[in-house]
């Protein structure tokens, strides 16, 4: 399947992006993608590819059902992409905010399993059982 192609078929998809046709279905349900139908095929456009894209990019960051469809939508209703591109600022600024305390809190704990895991090593090297 060549990405110059008007149009794509589930399985070239799914093969294309390493996922399910029932992943693109989910995508679809949730109105990200809206295929033609020929008879009971779906024939997805480049705009659905370019659609599932964003969307399976979004998920890998981290973003919310919501907050993907938002994006997606933006690019949908004006030509100035100033505020879409704003918007995606804010997003991706509230992400990594939320990551980096996530990496604060991980470390944190990894600590205390640490001091945790000494504690009982010099417990048992005390008993003599280590």
């Amino acid at each position: 399947m060549s990405q110059t192609a008007t149009t794509f078929g589930i399985s070239d998809l799914a093969r294309e992006f390493g996922i399910t046709p029932r992943t693109i279905r989910f995508w679809e349900d949730q109105g990200i993608l809206s295929p033609q139908r020929e008879g009971n095929k779906r024939v997805f456009a480049r705009r659905d590819r370019a659609r599932l894209k964003m969307a399976l990019r979004g998920k890998r960051l981290g973003l919310s059902l919501a907050e993907i469809k938002d994006l997606i939508g933006m690019y949908e209703s004006t030509e100035d992409e100033t505020p879409q591109l704003l918007e995606c600022l804010r997003i991706m600024e509230k992400r990594r905010v939320a990551l980096v305390q996530q990496r604060e809190d991980i470390e944190a704990m990894l600590s205390e399993i640490g001091q945790f895991e000494s504690q009982c090593q010099e417990e048992l090297r005390r008993r003599g059982a280590a």
